[in-house]
């Protein structure tokens, strides 16, 4: 569906030539939602808008839906704009329009007959749920009303791919939430490509399938979700994965529990898909000769699966200990001690 090769972006500045994207190479499937991930500057935004061609790259090429975005221009451009629908983390509406109004405008600007357009926007009404808002304003509407006429008229000329720059970063937590199931919703009704960048793992963990992570504009790791949150690989993976899995005072906890229990160990347990469903603490607490301490554990629900991690503190004699580990190795879960006593 989507190919970049060797792509790399360059701009000049005051103080030199800055190299926004360097040498992406990407492969993005029809139908699924792709994420991009990465901390401000890592050139993402810059990526994402050579899609369509707001952003020209200074080398490579970007293929999507067999067109060639680096090299078409004129009409075949303004074609290709209306198969690539984008949203905005500020959502881009005209003020001075209804919501109707608004999601009517590409409508208008491909020509598209009176009629049509509105068979058209009261369809996007309902798929985005704003029943009821057809004239209201945007001033009257909340963020999250706001970035629904967004993807309403991002999705006005039946796009084939749905581009998301940040567009949940304007939002509280609930209605980012809402917001990213209406988009797997999208996405499972229509069969429609999206591709999302993000700084928020909670974003990628949400609805992704695949995720890119980029950093000083390259890709460093790339994969499906599952295996990215199992076995992170680059420190800024392990920083983004954290967020989510690595409560804040779990090393404080862990270093207080390693004061009154010298001789134990602080493990961490990785969980993948049914095995964050088996009860491991309870068959170890029966069958091994060891005290045990649950310090922070947590579960995230992907898109492709379950991950979860679990701290515990066991406190008993070293070969019982390592006995354990081995158990719990060998019910398929991940073991690191991350502390020992």
């Amino acid at each position: 569906m989507i190919t970049l090769k060797d792509v790399k972006k360059v701009f000049s500045s005051k103080s030199g030539l800055v190299t926004a994207v360097d040498g992406i190479n990407l492969e993005i499937n029809k139908g699924e939602i792709f994420g991009v991930i990465g901390y401000s500057g890592a050139g993402k935004s810059t990526l994402i808008r050579m899609f369509n061609q707001l952003e020209k790259p200074t080398e490579g090429s970007i293929m999507v839906a067999g067109r060639d975005m680096a090299k078409i221009s004129g009409r075949e451009l303004r074609v290709a704009r209306q198969e690539t629908g984008m949203i905005f983390q500020h959502f881009n509406l005209l003020w001075s329009r209804t919501v109707r109004d608004n999601i009517a405008f590409p409508l208008e600007i491909s020509g598209v007959r009176k009629a049509e357009q509105r068979k058209r926007v009261d369809e996007l009404i309902e798929l985005v749920g704003l029943k009821g808002r057809e004239l209201a304003y945007p001033s009257e509407l909340s963020g999250g009303q706001k970035q629904r006429v967004g993807i309403a008229r991002a999705l006005a000329n039946n796009p084939k791919v749905l581009l998301c720059d940040e567009a949940t970063s304007a939002l509280d937590p609930q209605t980012t939430d809402s917001i990213l199931d209406l988009l797997v919703d999208i996405n499972e009704r229509l069969g429609l490509t999206i591709i999302l960048i993000t700084h928020e793992m909670h974003v990628i963990r949400k609805i992704c399938h695949r995720v890119a992570v980029m950093e000083n504009g390259r890709v460093v790791e790339q994969g499906d979700v599952l295996s990215v949150f199992k076995n992170p690989k680059e420190e800024i993976t392990r920083r983004f994965v954290g967020q989510l899995t690595e409560p804040e005072d779990t090393q404080e906890t862990a270093e207080h529990l390693l004061e009154k229990f010298p001789n134990g160990k602080v493990i961490q347990l990785t969980f993948v898909g049914e095995e964050t469903e088996q009860p491991l603490i309870t068959n170890v607490i029966r069958n091994f000769d060891i005290t045990v301490n649950i310090l922070q554990g947590k579960i995230s629900h992907l898109q492709t699966g379950s991950y979860g991690t679990l701290f515990v503190h066991v406190d008993g004699p070293d070969t019982e200990i390592n006995k354990v580990i081995d158990y719990i190795r060998s019910q398929a879960v991940d073991v690191e001690v991350i502390s020992n006593g």
